[in-house]
């Protein structure tokens, strides 16, 4: 499916207008369904939508393995992706239909409950980055990002080891790029324990949690984290890098986990 579309606009620029065809990245609401269950509309960039998918039920906690999905088949006429389990695992009930608007991009909703970050482990296995590989990562991180360069108007998000960028993906919503990103590491088998992610997007709670729960031990944005998700990081013994713009880094949490 076609990611962008053009529209004829007006440029302005000091006391000079101009006509311009502009490119536009496209809004899709993307319905998700659990064995004929409506469980959640997000509004994404149709592109790798099945990664979405299962990266959302996975992240959600819906599945906890591939091995649990029978089957998905994908309506993108309708904007669709019928997931068909083998077996349904019962939600909790204090968690079940309640849902929070989140501060993720595409204004979608998901199941959240703070106190979910209890069931994240502390990372034990540690991890060592240096400050060449930050910045190489970043430098590596900006150049893939094609959408965003041709319309300003996605977040990114990759999946790395120390030397270079594993998967790539790019949506309207955070969340959803880094959905993708786990959707793909889950369907192709990838051990994220020694991984990093790295993000376009403020680093929130929601974010942490996805990344925490996948047992990941390090996130770097060229953005900003907020507080709950540096308490959260620093409980979790995650290394967390805010604000990788060429030569400078905010390191959050885990010093020692800098070399």
């Amino acid at each position: 499916m076609d990611t962008t579309k053009k529209y004829e606009i007006i440029k302005i620029q000091g006391d000079i207008s101009n006509r311009f065809e502009d490119e536009v990245i496209i809004e899709y609401p993307f319905t998700i369904f659990i064995d004929d269950e409506e469980i959640i509309t997000l509004l994404c960039t149709p592109k790798s939508l099945e990664e979405l998918a299962i990266g959302f039920l996975y992240s959600e906690g819906y599945i906890n393995s591939l091995d649990a999905v029978e089957k998905v088949f994908l309506n993108e006429e309708k904007g669709r992706a019928y997931v068909y389990l083998k077996y349904r695992k019962m939600l909790n009930e204090n968690l079940s239909g309640k849902r929070a608007i989140t501060s993720g991009c595409g204004k979608g909703t998901v199941f959240y409950n703070v106190l979910d970050s209890i069931k994240c482990k502390k990372i034990e296995k540690k991890i060592n980055i240096r400050k060449e590989t930050v910045t190489k990562l970043s430098k590596l991180f900006n150049q893939k990002s094609e959408l965003f360069l041709n319309t300003g108007g996605v977040h990114s998000c990759g999946l790395c080891d120390d030397e270079k960028i594993l998967y790539f993906e790019e949506d309207i919503g955070r969340h959803n790029a880094l959905d993708k990103i786990l959707g793909v590491s889950l369907i192709e088998g990838i051990d994220l324990s020694d991984k990093i992610v790295i993000t376009s997007g403020r680093i929130s709670s929601e974010m942490l949690i996805k990344t925490a729960k996948r047992g990941i031990p390090a996130i770097i944005s060229r953005s900003a984290p907020t507080s709950l998700a540096i308490d959260m990081a620093r409980e979790l013994n995650i290394l967390l890098i805010g604000f990788a713009r060429g030569e400078k880094i905010n390191v959050y949490t885990s010093f020692q986990s800098m070399s």
